[in-house]
């Protein structure tokens, strides 16, 4: 007799992509709210847990593939995105996420990061930006600030920092955006935005890292400071920030100056699309020590679309296989000429 058996759309939790695995993260570290925002917002995408992975790089955000219950991989330095490039290629069904550091992506890493960029496989990348090498114990990074004082520049660094938005907008990065982790709210809304794009997603998130690098974006973040040095970008509205917006931002030909919005006519609209614009955007980046320096923004400055990488692939794939048949990869391997060695 046949049995029928009814099954039901299993609907997952943020508990269901918890693991069993203890958290070996600094008590306080920014990696905990990202966790918990990420862990939050996978229920909503409505991909099976089967077909998610995470792959990180070395550092301390590089322990989040223990935390989540999919599939993922501690894999090796700087080099998360190109073994993730990997897998998109050969598994373009899958929903594949990079969780890498400042030092991770932008040091060692930073070729990989550009090139997958330009590529543009249809991943999303989390790049968890602290300012200083946590896990090696307090080391400067790439996007340290010049001046920075840490054990390996104990008069202060002579660097000059990398500004990781910039960097990626010039490598022709299809999606770019900011959140940080003291910001659940946001942080999760650009989850779900980085998931919705399709090719990468380049999504920094300032991390405070409390035992080595404190309160770096501590202006960014506090009650007293975060209204008047922050500018939070929304499609279509025009650039407003302050404690009640009363500012705003608007161009003197290509350079942009903060108003009296109440009395400005010609407000910067923010368009996600314009590629100047948001070049711009992303040179909005002095410290607060600098005199009539302009808000950081936080959002999305740049979206635009373009093929994936995997899917041009699999189209050029088909092309060959369609004039020349399915090959034999031994007879590859073999080749046409062959020598005996007496």
């Amino acid at each position: 007799m046949e049995t029928k058996i009814e099954t039901a759309e299993l609907k997952l939790t943020a508990k269901d992509f918890v693991t069993d695995q203890d958290i070996r993260w600094c008590p306080g570290c920014g990696d905990y709210s990202i966790l918990k925002q990420v862990q939050s917002v996978m229920p909503e995408l409505g991909i099976p847990r089967e077909n998610i992975v995470f792959i990180s790089g070395i550092g301390c955000s590089s322990r989040f593939p223990y935390y989540m219950e999919t599939f993922g991989m501690h894999s090796i330095h700087g080099r998360a995105t190109a073994i993730a490039s990997g897998l998109k290629a050969t598994r373009p069904e899958l929903s594949v996420w990079i969780v890498t550091g400042d030092g991770d992506s932008l040091s060692i890493g930073g070729n990989h990061l550009i090139h997958l960029l330009r590529r543009n496989f249809n991943v999303n990348i989390l790049l968890f930006n602290n300012e200083i090498y946590g896990l090696t114990k307090g080391q400067y990074s790439p996007t340290s600030p010049q001046g920075k004082i840490t054990k390996s520049t104990p008069v202060g660094s002579i660097d000059h920092p990398f500004n990781p938005l910039a960097l990626c907008l010039g490598a022709d990065a299809t999606f770019v955006a900011r959140s940080m982790d003291r910001d659940p709210v946001h942080l999760r809304e650009m989850l779900r935005k980085a998931d919705q794009h399709k090719g990468t997603s380049l999504l920094e998130i300032y991390q405070n890292c409390n035992v080595f690098n404190d309160g770096a974006f501590e202006i960014f973040t506090e009650k007293g400071s975060k209204k008047q040095e922050t500018l939070f970008l929304e499609q279509g509205k025009p650039l407003l920030f302050g404690q009640n917006n009363e500012k705003g931002i608007q161009l003197d030909g290509l350079k942009p100056i903060v108003v009296e919005a109440a009395s400005a006519n010609n407000l910067w609209i923010h368009d996600v699309h314009d590629l100047s614009k948001a070049a711009l955007l992303t040179r909005f980046f002095e410290g607060a020590e600098t005199e009539n320096h302009l808000p950081r923004p936080f959002g999305i400055f740049y979206e635009t679309d373009r093929p994936c990488y995997e899917e041009v692939l699999q189209e050029q794939i088909e092309i060959a296989v369609n004039a020349k048949g399915k090959g034999n990869l031994d007879a590859l391997l073999s080749g046409n000429n062959v020598w005996t060695i007496s």
